[in-house]
């Protein structure tokens, strides 16, 4: 490698920050999956669905059984990916209502049809026989027994911890039914309640299905991601022959062939091969990415038309598929603000609910005494106010929201973070390798008269073309963007601390600093000089390029400036969002930078142990604050901000200093994530909105309130219209996945020219 001499600028050092041995000190973030409103840390849809494992067991053993059948058999033991924890118990839950729904509507239709009081309404009759009057109360039992007894145990655990919730209005709706209808049989009543509780145990099931169904499908992302792994991987042996094995038994270093149109079956480097990738399903960059020896592959990832030879470098839990479902699984076992305030409301409903049922009880008594109609009310109105529409608000949101935050290179690691997005005031970009590319790269180049510009960096890629300096590189893309054809070189030299030479076309052409002028004690042209001169200031690096003894030409480089930067920049301005940039550089470098991108506040000369500091300064200012880095250096800053965001490929340190990981190198995307928390918290507050504002003219209507003018709501028909509540926010939070977050939804820029220094 040859040593350029050259005057530079460089940022401070980054020691790396473990972001592992620090705590999370700002004010309201918790460990993902705390819930601070319940002392037992299990919270409401906890218990349920812990209740509901048990139930689901015989339904998830018959799905595992037609897997197998398929050929389709997930190992939950250990080996291979195991994605039945999440989407797969949910499928069980699905499967276990949808089966006893359907038995217990059959087994209520005797029980319909023997109904005096649906004769009568309807006009038929059936066959009497004897003992055909316990055909009501029999199958009643029946239903009760089969449909009903999960939602009381499900019940038993909130009130064991006294969180009384919709799993104990629901007990009480149906157990005050049934009990008043097996009292019926032996007491003289005036009806048994028979028809109306075996439809309200149907109609709840249906609700509970639907909720079950809606749920399983906006929590898909883990499922989705765990899909894209396959299960086997072509092993290449010692003697050059390939044997298939589960990818569960693939080890570090061994080498696999990935066939055209196959997955990566885990993360690796090309050995041998050349081809485009499909890595949508892990970055959202819809692109293939061309893949040649040396170059990453991710497991889960689709080959293109070319063969690879891949050397394993991780597998099972250390693949980032493996670190995106972690993360996935985390934000949606996480809660959010509004999720914790949401949870607190459907508590608070049904201590109201018990208080207008009691009411409802003393006043219809007293208006026409206690009878069935006092029975029908009072279950009519906990039918009604069971808070299933708001305890499905947010869960479904934050659901569908992290599923589509993955699909779009955005991994979610806290909750609150997400929501507090659309409120930021101000995001802090670290400037190194976040709005710069952290590569050197040729931003301006002077030549004296009669030499052009494309001639003198074809002499320099020429002389540069064995060199793998990051200079050397510099020159060489510079003249391969330009599509500048670059002469053949003899002779290649590399002079010690001055820079280098080479014959080109029989002439001699050095190509380094200072130190190399100093050398050839070559007198550097008055336009040059000045060119140099101004480059210094900026803290550009300057080359000259040397022909037989005479500088001619000099080249500017300086870190370049992602395209991406000037669109994030206007984009966070459209949105009324101060942005502000922090670097090691020195002032000059920055403000340079600083006035190229349009950004607003500089914070220069920085040391990576000082950067949460300045974060801190300007949250005291009473501004909510994001810090945008890489990970590594920026672990302490990242940890300090209301929201963390690390840009990269999501490395430990990354994963473990961030809130928010962007799986790209793209800054676009810290747009795309203000604008998805935007329409995620709208969403939610649509949601809680609906359910929370249907219980306030449903409880009075299912109290009786127009009894006057003849409208009674039957339970079942309170049940029905609890369940397309449900029904409506689930509906109402799948709109969320038509938010658009391409990059031509957001602000756009104008023109801006070519690749831009970092100066």
């Amino acid at each position: 490698m040859d040593d350029h001499d050259h005057t530079r600028s460089t940022d401070a050092g980054h020691p790396s920050g473990d972001r592992s041995d620090q705590d999370h000190d700002h004010r309201h973030r918790p460990a993902a999956g705390d819930e601070t409103d319940d002392p037992d840390g299990e919270s409401e849809p906890q218990v349920e669905q812990s209740m509901l494992e048990g139930e689901a067991t015989d339904a998830d053993e018959a799905e595992r059984t037609i897997e197998k059948k398929h050929g389709h058999e997930t190992d939950h033991e250990g080996g291979g990916h195991d994605h039945g924890d999440h989407g797969g118990m949910h499928e069980g839950h699905e499967a276990m209502f949808r089966r006893r729904f359907f038995v217990s509507t059959l087994l209520s239709i005797p029980v319909l049809l023997y109904s005096e009081m649906l004769q009568e309404w309807l006009g038929f009759s059936v066959p009497v026989f004897p003992g055909s009057e316990w055909i009501n109360p029999v199958f009643a039992v029946i239903v009760f027994g089969y449909g009903g007894v999960p939602f009381l145990r499900m019940a038993a655990p909130e009130l064991r911890d006294r969180s009384p919730g919709m799993m104990t209005l629901i007990s009480m709706a149906i157990s005050v039914a049934f009990v008043y209808s097996l009292a019926s049989v032996v007491l003289p009543t005036e009806s048994a309640f028979f028809w109306e509780l075996v439809t309200l145990i149907d109609i709840m099931l249906l609700g509970h299905w639907i909720e079950m169904r809606s749920v399983r499908r906006a929590q898909s992302a883990l499922d989705e991601l765990a899909q894209l792994m396959p299960d086997t991987a072509e092993r290449i042996t010692d003697s050059g022959e390939t044997e298939e094995i589960p990818v569960s038994e693939l080890s570090k270093g061994d080498l696999v062939l990935v066939r055209p149109g196959a997955s990566v079956p885990a993360d690796g480097v090309v050995a041998e091969g050349d081809s485009d990738v499909n890595e949508s399903m892990i970055t959202g960059e819809s692109m293939p990415v061309s893949k040649e020896p040396d170059d990453e592959v991710i497991g889960g990832t689709i080959n293109g038309d070319g063969s690879l030879r891949v050397r394993i470098e991780a597998t099972g839990e250390e693949t980032t598929l493996a670190g995106i479902m972690r993360l996935v699984e985390e934000a949606q076992g996480s809660k959010s603000q509004t999720q914790v305030l949401a949870d607190r409301a459907a508590g608070w409903l049904f201590y109201v609910a018990v208080g207008a049922a009691a009411v409802t009880a003393v006043a219809w008594t007293i208006a026409v005494s206690f009878n069935a109609t006092v029975i029908e009310r009072v279950v009519t109105v906990l039918v009604i106010a069971c808070p299933h529409a708001l305890g499905l608000a947010i869960p479904l949101v934050v659901a569908i929201n992290t599923s589509l935050a993955a699909r779009n290179g955005m991994l979610v690691r806290d909750r609150i973070a997400m929501e507090d997005a659309r409120n930021l005031d101000t995001i802090i970009f670290d400037k190194t390798g976040t709005l710069t590319e952290g590569e050197h790269g040729v931003v301006d180049v002077a030549t004296v008269a009669g030499t052009d510009e494309e001639d003198a960096l074809a002499l320099a890629a020429a002389v540069e073309g064995d060199s793998e300096h990051m200079i050397a590189r510099a020159v060489r893309e510079a003249a391969a963007e330009r599509r500048i054809t670059v002469p053949d070189a003899t002779g290649f030299e590399a002079m010690k601390g001055r820079g280098v030479r080479a014959q080109v076309a029989g002439e001699d052409v050095h190509v380094g600093g200072p130190n190399l002028l100093s050398h050839l004690e070559a007198d550097v042209p008055s336009p040059l000089r000045r060119f140099a001169d101004t480059a210094g200031e900026h803290g550009r690096t300057v080359v000259y390029v040397v022909r037989e003894g005479e500088p001619i030409a000099a080249v500017a480089m300086a870190d370049v400036i992602r395209e991406e930067s000037y669109r994030v920049v206007e984009t966070l301005h459209a949105l009324d969002i101060e942005v502000a940039m922090l670097t090691g550089d020195s002032r000059d470098v920055a403000s340079a930078v600083a006035d190229e991108l349009g950004i607003d506040t500089v914070f220069a000369e920085v040391l990576p142990e000082d950067k949460d500091e300045t974060v801190q300064e300007v949250q005291n200012q009473g501004k909510l604050v994001a810090m945008v880095g890489d990970g590594v250096n920026d672990a302490p800053a990242l940890t300090r901000a209301d929201v963390g965001i690390a840009i990269g490929s999501g490395t430990d340190v990354a994963v473990q200093s961030a809130d928010v990981i962007l799986v790209q190198n793209n800054p676009m995307d810290v747009g795309r994530l203000v604008k998805l928390s935007e329409a995620s918290y709208r969403k939610m507050q649509e949601n809680i909105v609906w359910a929370a504002g249907y219980n306030v003219f449903a409880i009075p209507l299912a109290a009786g309130v127009l009894a006057p003018i003849g409208v009674l709501l039957s339970p079942a028909v309170g049940a029905l219209l609890m369940s397309l509540s449900t029904v409506i926010v689930a509906i109402n939070a799948q709109l969320l996945r038509r938010v658009d977050l391409s990059l031509s939804s957001l602000p756009d820029l104008s023109s801006q020219g070519g690749a831009q220094s970092a100066d």
